[in-house]
């Protein structure tokens, strides 16, 4: 643009030039007279001015289309990009709406998740409550069987049954010796026995609990099979209470190897 100004400034300058010398100014010439040679000099400096005018303004020309492309370049360009821009402001819209979405599950699983393990804690802590309530429970349970030597009475008098053969004595309250169980902690406990017999002749057995009779059961063996009879019972003991099997005078029972005659028994919960 200053280029331009320049050329302008320059054509107003010949032109001011060339006026004044159409009126004879500063020639000492008097009116009327006239200079061929003059006239031709000032001719071909107009022909060449003119011709750099128009070079110059073909320059200029072309220098303003050039411009014109690159502004029209710039402002494709500038559409490319605000096109690229607004695609870019809305995908990070989208990733600001999938990051507030991710966010709010992961809220939502770590609440989960805290209360998940504050369930797992508290089951754990129960747990752990159980277990120091298992150590600190008592372990009772046993199991016997009475004898390897076949028959076993009928007697004269009521006898207590030895169960000799020891399968399990968990806290050794049963004592084979005696045929005696005695609670060892104050609790209900579960009793289970029988009797068998392969004579002609009665069969049974009676639970007692300390010097008080719970139970007799009782079968008649006929034949040349075998009878059989069994029952069970829960009791409510004190510590130091005891349980025992007798068998009463003139009953028989048979037992041998096959372990056919079984006195149970174990600790359901203190008390």
């Amino acid at each position: 643009m200053r280029r331009a100004a320049v050329v302008l400034a320059l054509l107003l300058c010949l032109l001011c030039t060339g006026a004044q010398g159409e009126d004879g100014g500063g020639t000492g010439k008097k009116e009327g007279d006239f200079d061929i040679q003059g006239a031709h000099d000032q001719s071909s400096s107009q022909t060449q001015m003119s011709t750099d005018v128009l070079a110059e303004l073909k320059e200029l020309r072309d220098m303003a289309i050039e411009h014109r492309i690159k502004i029209q370049r710039l402002e494709q360009d500038t559409t490319v990009l605000e096109n690229r821009m607004s695609t870019s402001e809305k995908e990070v819209e989208e990733v600001k709406r999938e990051n507030a979405d991710l966010l709010a599950r992961v809220t939502a699983s770590e609440k989960k998740s805290t209360a998940f393990e504050a369930r797992m804690s508290s089951s754990e802590k129960e747990v752990e409550e159980l277990q120091r309530e298992n150590a600190d429970r008592p372990q009772v349970a046993f199991s016997a069987g009475l004898t390897d030597a076949g028959s076993v009475g009928p007697f004269t008098t009521d006898i207590t049954l030895k169960f000799s053969k020891v399968f399990t004595n968990i806290g050794q309250a049963y004592n084979p010796t005696t045929g005696i169980f005695t609670a060892p902690v104050r609790g209900v406990y579960y009793f289970r026995f029988n009797a068998w017999e392969i004579r002609s002749a009665w069969t049974g057995v009676q639970l007692f609990h300390n010097d008080q009779r719970k139970m007799a059961i009782a079968d008649l063996n006929v034949d040349s099979g075998y009878a059989s009879t069994s029952s069970a019972m829960v009791l409510q003991l004190e510590e130091g209470d005891v349980v025992y099997i007798v068998l009463p005078f003139s009953f028989g029972v048979y037992d041998d190897s096959y372990n056919r005659i079984i006195f149970s028994g174990f600790l359901l919960f203190p008390q």
